[in-house]
């Protein structure tokens, strides 16, 4: 089995960085993270930094309908191919980051814990079985919805409008390489009680697949996201601060406030 490697970008004295996440810290790397990353020797503790998205996507890319279990209680057909659409990229923010609800809008606003794909290296139309080598690793992502948006208007739904709110992006802390996707559960906890609890090995298109399909409609860059669609469990944020976490044994925990 392959060393799982933590990546994270941080803020260290005003200055961007990246590194490895170990049991005593960060080890601190020059270069860039999906190239030619190096390690310089220092260590940074965890308490000394500011933990920012781990990438800096040029695009982000959400999935609808990729949960077996999702579809039957839906009653919805399970899709021939991916379903997705895209979200901002000025919608990404940190772990740990304060989220509000727009001022020029009152609606409901869900969570949705999610497993997200971020892309190693430039990669247009792949095939399934080369996928593994374009994919750089796996992180916890939260993709919020500003639901009453979605169907407002009968002749347009806005899902890139109801995902795309500064803000209503976060993932992290951490980037895993080396592990199996397949074997991950995601959990998302609401204010201390857990809402989701569910199977990746669910997912009606793998993450392999997930790469190769997208890849034959548009160029992934590397640091893309690619969020793989949520299960059974989302629901509505209703406190005036709401505490989200989305964790993934493997990867880590993804925590961050929205106030209304």
């Amino acid at each position: 089995m392959a060393e799982i490697t933590r990546w994270v970008r941080f803020r260290h004295q005003a200055e961007i960085g990246l590194g490895q996440l170990t049991s005593s810290g960060i080890s601190v790397h020059a270069g860039d993270m999906f190239s030619d990353a190096r390690p310089t020797g220092q260590t940074l503790a965890l308490h000394d930094v500011e933990l920012l998205a781990p990438t800096q996507p040029t695009k982000i890319v959400a999935l609808w309908n990729n949960f077996h279990a999702l579809a039957a209680k839906l009653k919805s057909p399970e899709p021939p191919e991916p379903l997705y659409l895209l979200k901002a990229p000025t919608s990404v923010t940190a772990p740990g980051a304060v989220i509000r609800r727009p001022s020029t809008y009152e609606g409901k606003t869900t969570y949705e814990g999610e497993l997200g794909i971020v892309i190693r290296r430039t990669c247009t139309a792949v095939a399934p079985e080369e996928a593994e080598a374009f994919i750089f690793g796996y992180t916890c992502t939260n993709d919020i919805t500003a639901a009453d948006i979605l169907n407002r208007d009968p002749t347009f739904a806005q899902w890139a409008r109801a995902k795309g709110f500064d803000g209503y992006g976060p993932f992290g802390p951490v980037i895993a390489s080396g592990l199996d996707p397949a074997s991950l559960v995601v959990r998302t906890i609401l204010n201390g009680v857990e809402r989701q609890n569910y199977p990746i090995a669910d997912m009606i298109f793998s993450a392999q697949e997930l790469v190769s399909k997208i890849s034959h409609d548009m160029t992934l860059l590397p640091g893309d996201l690619i969020c793989c669609g949520t299960s059974i469990g989302v629901g509505v944020m209703k406190e005036a601060i709401n505490t989200v976490t989305v964790a993934i044994d493997g990867i880590g925990e993804l925590t961050n406030e929205f106030r209304l």
